[in-house]
């Protein structure tokens, strides 16, 4: 009874009125905005999740059907990057001499098998089918990444100034490209 009060005390509901839609950005300061804001961003983040869902499945499918030789020296390039990005990792948690950690190389062998092969199903797959990302659908994507923060313009600008960005935008168009032409043909 104790705490159930003093939580009661801590926590005061908030009246969900125009008011509160303002205070949370909405533009028209309406509950309706708010309501649609909520459902917008809902179905943005449903759609998001179904689509990643989609894309590790067929990935998952890709890697496990293709069967090719792996080149060598690119698998080892891929050790190296995911060896470089785990002493990273630990420099980032404090831990001293990260750079100099004894980390056993086959122990990323495998995913960066997994990594190459993929990297070559869906690179022949992008080139056979022509699936590389247009402009507009980089600016769409992009433009629905940045729907839900309060000043869309200014992440668009973000994502469009600095070319790493969107080439990770690039690529993340690419897959979904690949994972649709992929569910279209099961």
């Amino acid at each position: 009874h104790c705490i159930s009060s003093a939580a009661s005390d801590v926590y005061k509901r908030q009246e969900v009125d125009e008011a509160f839609a303002k205070a949370l950005g909405v533009a028209e300061g309406t509950v309706e905005g708010l309501r649609a804001d909520i459902k917008k961003n809902l179905e943005r983040e449903v759609k998001f999740r179904v689509q990643g869902r989609n894309k590790q499945a067929v990935m998952d499918a890709l890697v496990s059907k293709a069967e090719l030789e792996l080149p060598k020296a690119s698998v080892q390039a891929e050790v190296a990057r995911l060896l470089e990005g785990a002493r990273a990792e630990l420099q980032q948690r404090g831990i001293k001499d990260a750079e100099k950690a004894e980390i056993p190389e086959d122990v990323f062998l495998p995913q960066a098998e997994r990594r190459v092969r993929l990297g070559l199903v869906v690179a022949e797959l992008v080139r056979a089918n022509e699936l590389h990302a247009t402009p507009d659908q980089i600016k769409a994507h992009v433009e629905e990444l940045a729907a839900s923060y309060e000043k869309p313009e200014d992440v668009a600008r973000w994502y469009f100034g600095d070319r790493q960005r969107l080439a990770e935008v690039e690529a993340v168009v690419i897959e979904n490209n690949v994972t649709e032409l992929s569910l279209i043909h099961i």
